[in-house]
């Protein structure tokens, strides 16, 4: 599945609210907690003008001081409970938030370990980066700003309107007389925002994906003088999402103003009106006073209902999108019945395989061929010949369309994936180190690997020397992708990760490519010892490597075309003939020639 950024669904969802709600279920006496706080603070935010009330008309209109020294007390006291009481709800909120982005951020991250190879080609990095960040954080927003306070928004509504009703009905009815026009206002409010804010997430998400892809191929991006073009584009999607951003901040800009100004008529009416009423003596002061501060109050959580639903718009948009990654199914599973071979003897067998990464564009075409356990094999072609793909169908990262492959006599569809992997150690060309120790990168922070394991691993392959020289050995921090090592450091160090594990199938994939001839020979040493007493097979594009392995497969177009050993194969004259002129001798075919291997 592709991951769209697009908001598609609706404002409101009802499923996707549920699945959330359950994110909060383990936290439940946070949330109880936090609605109740938040109503007793709506409570005592109501009781304030009431208190004004009486102060004005029992207390400063019988020139009665001292009771209300009494009662500025007690107006204070209310106060401070409805600052403690805000301060331990928003604890208890941002808490709650805090926790249930713990819990998300971490079935993300595990289900995103699970997803197969076909999704992450299909997905840009930068994109299921938006996922985990700012996608998760539009939830926080709502389980901290939305499902609680909402609860404390329509209280203190409910209390402001039952006051005001009872205080004087006559007041308060015509106060409500601009409650059509508010609704009016909001409903084109949420219509346009939710355009708005549909590209906003959008372009964001654009620019996640496109600032990490630039600064993962900033080595190209500079060595082909692409920074003033890629600027021009980034440039470009920059705009969109200010563009997009503005347009909301727009619609903001207007309608906070309008609520004002509707609050404003409203309190020009209860003036109009309760002086009126005053005038003939069917209210007090202290009631108009306390009546103005309630028309205030009332148009306040009103006010914040129209950002809750902004909140609640952004958590539906980033939930249906977290939660079609999160049910996006794995390809590639261990099948519920899985096997596997007890003891691993390393026996690898490819029968009729046709496999295409797109179909029906084949990059492997009724391929058949038999490794017996313990066999060195190496297998060589040109670029695009399939080998690559041939250790991805392997290890299982992608299904095969036609034919069988067997490891032990076990077709690879029915292993245990975890079990095929633990006696599998595949070493790449491009080797990818983590931000982390020497130590740490070497065993995966697998703490059943010793280090003094680790350290006869890296002495094996030639790497203990180099670890040696370094400030703190094996405890010298990298940084990330070990960008202080070089190229051949690198490979040496995949080399002791793959002998720490002990597999018995080993995977060589152009591991000796691009290194200078001192480190190309620490190299070689580190493949012999790496091979000793276990099944290998060798992708490589230098063949001086791999003339001694047991027997060399010959790829061509997604065929195998050739098997035999170095001088066999030397003498048929074939394929891996002109690949070895092409390398080694003196008088090379010329270009023109490859046509002879067709």
């Amino acid at each position: 599945m592709i991951q769209n950024d697009e908001i598609k669904g609706k404002i409101y969802d009802r499923k996707l609210f549920r699945r959330l709600l359950r994110y909060g279920l383990p936290y439940k006496h946070l949330i109880a907690g936090g609605i109740v706080l938040i109503i007793l603070s709506s409570f005592l935010r109501i009781v304030g003008p009431y208190v004004t009330k009486l102060a004005i008309d029992d207390y400063i209109e019988s020139s009665n001081f001292s009771k209300l020294k009494i009662l500025a007390l007690i107006y204070i006291g209310v106060l401070a409970v409805n600052f403690l009481v805000s301060y331990v709800q928003a604890y208890i909120t941002q808490l709650l938030g805090q926790r249930v982005m713990y819990d998300l951020r971490s079935d993300i991250f595990g289900h995103l370990q699970k997803l197969s190879f076909r999704f992450f080609d299909r997905n840009p990095v930068g994109r299921l980066m938006t996922r985990v960040t700012s996608d998760v954080q539009a939830l926080n927003d709502m389980f901290t700003q939305g499902i609680v306070s909402i609860f404390g928004d329509i209280f203190l509504l409910a209390g402001i309107v039952i006051i005001m009703l009872t205080m004087n009905l006559r007041l308060a009815l015509l106060t409500f007389t601009v409650i059509p026009v508010l609704f009016v206002f909001t409903m084109i409010f949420k219509r346009k925002v939710r355009a708005a804010f549909r590209l906003v997430r959008k372009w964001l998400a654009q620019i996640n994906a496109f600032v990490q892809e630039n600064i993962t191929g900033m080595s190209i991006v500079q060595v082909f003088n692409r920074e003033a073009k890629n600027y021009e584009i980034f440039k470009d999607i920059n705009w969109q999402h200010t563009r997009a951003y503005i347009k909301m901040i727009f619609y903001y800009a207007v309608f906070y103003p309008a609520i004002e100004l509707i609050s404003a008529i409203a309190l020009a009416i209860v003036l109009w009106q309760g002086g009126i009423l005053k005038s003939v003596g069917l209210t007090t002061y202290g009631a108009l006073v306390a009546f103005i501060q309630y028309a205030q109050m009332f148009f306040m959580p009103i006010s914040d209902l129209s950002e809750k639903y902004n909140v609640l718009q952004s958590a539906m948009a980033s939930s249906e999108r977290i939660f079609n990654l999160l049910d996006t199914k794995p390809e590639i599973v261990s099948p519920p019945q899985a096997k596997w071979s007890e003891p691993f003897l390393g026996k690898v067998e490819f029968k009729n395989v046709y496999f295409a990464y797109n179909e029906p564009d084949y990059v492997l075409k009724d391929v058949s061929f038999l490794i017996n356990p313990g066999e060195k094999i190496a297998i060589v072609g040109q670029t695009g010949a399939g080998k690559t793909s041939i250790i991805n169908l392997l290890a299982r990262h992608y299904d095969i369309q036609e034919g069988k492959i067997y490891v032990d006599d076990i077709e690879v569809r029915e292993w245990d994936l975890d079990r095929l992997h633990k006696n599998m150690a595949v070493v790449l060309q491009d080797v990818f180190l983590f931000s982390g120790s020497i130590l740490e990168n070497v065993r995966l922070h697998d703490e059943t690997i010793s280090e003094q394991q680790v350290i006869e691993a890296c002495k094996e392959v030639n790497a203990h020397s180099f670890i040696e020289r370094l400030p703190n050995g094996y405890h010298t921090v990298l940084n990330e992708r070990g960008a202080i090592l070089s190229m051949g450091e690198r490979q040496l160090l995949s080399f002791a990760r793959a002998l720490v594990v002990d597999p018995l199938l080993l995977i060589l994939d152009e591991a000796t490519a691009n290194v200078d001839t001192e480190t190309e020979i620490l190299i070689q040493q580190a493949v012999y010892r790496l091979m000793e007493n276990r099944t290998a097979i060798i992708i490589a594009h230098r063949l001086s490597t791999i003339q001694h392995v047991d027997r060399i497969l010959v790829f061509h177009k997604g065929r195998l075309r050739e098997s035999g050993t170095h001088q066999q194969l030397l003498e048929q004259q074939g394929i891996y003939y002109h690949l070895y002129q092409l390398q080694y001798k003196d008088q090379a075919l010329p270009l023109g020639s490859g046509a002879a291997i067709n």
